[in-house]
């Protein structure tokens, strides 16, 4: 039975479907006290105790799709990704979509949602707020400059957007490793049967969408 998996899933997983997430707060969530103590010295936020609450009640495996997750080759029916690629650089972005490639089957379908540098352009053309377009990005955030705040870093890791992309060029990745028919698609639109619970809105507001299949030859 092939599987269908989201990648990146956070506090927004699909029902029915393989969670999986790199969140250092899925292995805090797992020690009883440390958390609260990382909480009262400041080291952890509320954001992610709530994750790490959220991790405890609900089935989230983890792992880390650039070293390689331990799945079978061509065993992933579907597989989806929202708002987690622009956190990794190019060569991290490479190695993510080399390895999406490596598990979904011939025929099956990757769908990858993604902040729109076009709608931020726009939407800066209209406003001439430089200030504010930068800040939408989120590529550029202060560096860790106090004690605290680089052992916070230590827990929480980079949050900032590493690289940003529009349909055309979130569609040229997926070619470049082999993906075929990849183009953006409108919010609430996929070519993914039986999606079930599936998100297809996801922050629709600020993202793109692409869809785009492996081809559907033997596997030699």
């Amino acid at each position: 039975m092939y599987l269908r998996i989201n990648i990146g899933c956070g506090q927004t997983p699909t029902a029915g479907w393989m969670n999986i997430d790199n969140s250092m707060s899925l292995r805090l969530a797992k020690l009883p006290l440390l958390p609260s103590i990382l909480h009262k010295v400041g080291l952890i936020g509320k954001q992610q105790i709530e994750f790490i609450e959220y991790a405890r009640n609900n089935k989230i495996t983890h792992g880390n799709a650039i070293k390689g997750l331990s799945l079978a080759d061509h065993s992933v029916e579907v597989l989806y990704s929202s708002h987690m690629l622009e956190h990794l650089d190019c060569i991290g972005a490479d190695m993510f979509i080399a390895e999406a490639f490596r598990l979904i089957k011939p025929g099956g379908i990757i769908r990858i949602a993604v902040p729109d540098i076009k709608k931020l352009v726009t939407k800066y053309a209209e406003s001439e707020d430089a200030d504010d377009f930068i800040k939408l990005t989120h590529t550029c955030v202060p560096s860790p400059r106090t004690l605290a705040q680089r052992l916070r870093f230590l827990f929480v890791g980079p949050r900032h957007h590493q690289w940003m992309y529009d349909g055309k060029s979130l569609s040229k990745l997926l070619e470049k490793h082999g993906f075929v028919q990849a183009r953006a698609v409108p919010p609430g639109e996929t070519r993914i049967t039986d999606y079930g619970e599936l998100n297809l809105q996801e922050r629709h507001e600020a993202s793109v969408y692409v869809e785009a299949e492996k081809p559907d030859t033997e596997v030699i």
